[in-house]
C-alpha cells in the first residue's frame, strides 16, 4: 500500500514545480505587492503608495479595503469621494475573484502563518487546540461595535497585516512580538488557527467570497483515489467534501464556499487532476461517469 501511494504521489512527469506552480505564483504575488510597498520608502520609487488599508497606484487609481472602510463609516467618519471609490474598486476585484483570495494571495502574514504550518508538519507536532470556527466572525462583530463605541477604526490598532507592514517601513521593533504571537499560535497551539479560526479580516472577506464568481471545483471528481493530498494541505479542508464527495453523483462540482481561499494547493497536488479553476456554473466533466454512478445507484 505505501509502495503504490508513493508511486501515486511521484507520478512520471510531475516534478517538483508541477505540483508547487500555483503556490509559486502566490508567493511571487505576495511578495510583489509588498515589494510595490516597500519600493517607496526603502528605494524611492513610488508606484504604489499607502499601505493594505489604503493606497493608490501610480498616483492615479485610489484602493481602500472595504472592511476599514465599514469600520470608519461605523465610527462615524464621513468617506471621502475617493476612499469610497477605492473601496468599491477592492470590492468588485473581490466579488470576481472570490473574497479569501485577499488571504491567500495578498495579505503578508500568510506566509508566517504557512511558513508555521509547514514547520509543525516536519516536527509531527499534533492537531492541539482549535478554536470553533466562529470565533473569527465573533471577533469581527466586536471590532465592529468597539468601532461604534469609540469612533476609532478599532481592527487597525491591532491587526498584524497593518502592524507587520508598518514594522517593515520603519523598523520592526514591538512588531516582532506580534508576528512571532502569530507564528508561535499557530506552530505550537492550533493547525492554522490565526487564518481559520481568529483573524477576522478572513471572516469579513469570507462572507465576500460566497457570492464570488472565480471557484475553484472538483470537476474530475469521478478520477479521485482517495489520497488525502487536497484535504492535507488545503487550509479550509472543510470546503472540499461537499464538491468532492457529495451526496448525489450529479450534485455541483465546485467550492461552494466563502472560506476557500482560491489558495489552488489542492490543483497543485492532485496527480489525479480532480480540481481546477472554474465559475459558479462549472459542470462535472466526463458527463458518462456521472450517467454510470448515478445508474449504480439506482434501486
Amino acid at each position: 500500500m505505501n509502495a503504490r501511494r508513493q508511486a501515486q504521489a511521484t507520478p512520471a512527469g510531475r516534478g517538483l514545480l508541477a505540483r508547487n506552480r500555483w503556490l509559486v505564483l502566490r508567493r511571487a504575488s505576495q511578495f510583489g505587492i509588498l515589494g510595490l510597498f516597500l519600493a517607496g520608502p526603502w528605494f524611492g520609487v513610488w508606484w504604489l503608495k499607502g499601505n493594505l488599508a489604503a493606497s493608490t497606484f501610480v498616483d492615479a487609481v485610489g484602493l481602500t479595503d472595504p472592511l476599514v472602510l465599514l469600520q470608519s463609516a461605523l465610527a462615524g467618519h464621513k468617506a471621502a469621494a475617493p476612499a469610497l471609490i477605492g473601496a468599491l474598486t477592492v470590492l468588485a476585484l473581490y466579488l470576481v475573484v472570490g473574497g479569501r483570495a485577499y488571504c491567500a494571495w495578498v495579505c503578508p502574514v500568510n506566509i508566517v502563518t504557512d511558513a508555521a504550518f509547514w514547520l509543525r508538519k516536519r516536527l509531527h507536532i499534533s492537531a492541539g487546540r482549535q478554536p470553533r470556527r466562529s470565533t473569527r466572525k465573533w471577533i469581527l462583530a466586536a471590532a465592529l461595535l468597539v468601532s461604534v463605541l469609540t469612533g476609532t477604526i478599532a481592527w487597525e490598532l491591532v491587526n498584524p497585516i497593518t502592524i507587520l507592514q508598518r514594522g517593515l517601513v520603519f523598523g520592526m521593533g514591538l512588531a516582532w512580538v506580534v508576528v512571532a504571537a502569530v507564528f508561535v499560535f499557530d506552530l505550537a497551539v492550533s493547525r492554522r488557527g490565526w487564518c481559520s479560526h481568529v483573524c477576522p479580516v478572513g471572516a469579513f472577506y469570507g462572507a465576500v467570497g460566497k457570492v464570488s464568481l472565480l471557484r475553484v471545483s472538483a470537476v474530475r471528481r469521478q478520477a479521485c483515489t482517495d489520497c488525502g493530498d487536497c484535504y492535507r494541505v488545503c487550509p479550509e479542508p472543510q470546503v472540499i467534501t461537499p464538491a468532492l464527495k457529495p451526496r448525489e453523483a450529479t450534485a455541483s462540482p465546485v467550492i461552494a464556499s466563502g472560506d476557500c481561499t482560491r489558495c489552488a494547493r489542492c490543483i497543485d497536488v492532485c496527480n489525479d487532476g480532480v480540481f481546477s479553476f472554474g465559475t459558479h456554473f462549472a459542470k462535472l466533466r466526463d458527463a458518462s461517469a456521472v450517467r454510470d454512478a448515478t445508474s449504480a445507484g439506482a434501486p
